[in-house]
């Protein structure tokens, strides 16, 4: 049986994030919403290969890249600079899933420290912590842009656990991607896992400590 963890770390896009919405903006510029999802796999697998040859870049650069590389030679209803803006722009739209508030504040009632780490920008999840209520919730948004790594790279870990000022086994990682799982478990984190997609947990990465299907249930496991 574990201890309680004393921070809880959470991934920001996708975890918390509702990134939904961003399809329709692919639909506003004429082509199918399904490549949101395939823009932004593209996006991390770039930031990945960049991280495993030691180098890095920016979230922002890496999805302005990514996304003027798929839209080359597609049938645009607008130029393609504004349509990678019209796309990118819906970042500072986007809102938190319907469960986070709730989880987010069973955590803190149960005395837990929050805080994020995140392979975007940390305004970004500021903005999207202010227009739902909660960002007085959260101590730190770390990024990796700070860590001089991207995650799933250990140093990224390891970079929240100081600026928390903690051992890095007291802390947990929140997050919906099965590869940060896998990475925060390797780096000595404990893991929680939330199963947005209804997907089944792969099986070639280290397996959660926690899982549930929203923020809610599984707030109230780290708090048990």
């Amino acid at each position: 049986m574990h201890p309680r963890p004393s921070v809880i770390v959470f991934d920001v896009n996708e975890t918390l994030s509702d990134m939904a919405p961003l399809a329709s903006r692919f639909a506003d510029i004429g082509v199918p919403e399904l490549l949101a999802k395939v823009w932004f796999a593209s996006l991390l697998r770039d930031g990945f290969a960049l991280a495993a040859a030691g180098s890095q870049e920016t979230f922002a650069r890496l999805a302005g890249g990514a996304l003027r590389t798929m839209l080359a030679g597609a049938r645009l209803s607008r130029p393609a600079d504004e349509a990678v803006d019209h796309v990118l722009s819906g970042f500072a739209e986007l809102n938190v899933h319907p469960d986070v508030p709730d989880g987010v504040r069973l955590l803190r009632r149960h005395g837990l420290r929050l805080v994020t780490l995140s392979n975007g920008s940390a305004e970004v999840a500021a903005r999207l912590f202010t227009r739902a209520g909660i960002r007085e919730h959260f101590e730190h948004l770390l990024s990796v842009e700070d860590a001089g790594a991207w995650k799933p790279v250990p140093a990224a870990y390891t970079h929240a656990a100081r600026a928390c000022s903690v051992d890095i086994g007291q802390m947990l990682l929140v997050a919906t991607h099965p590869w940060d799982i896998h990475g925060a478990h390797q780096a000595g984190m404990r893991t929680g896992w939330i199963a947005r997609q209804q997907e089944p947990y792969p099986g070639y990465f280290a397996a959660p400590d926690l899982r549930a299907s929203d923020l809610v249930s599984l707030a109230g496991q780290i708090a048990a």
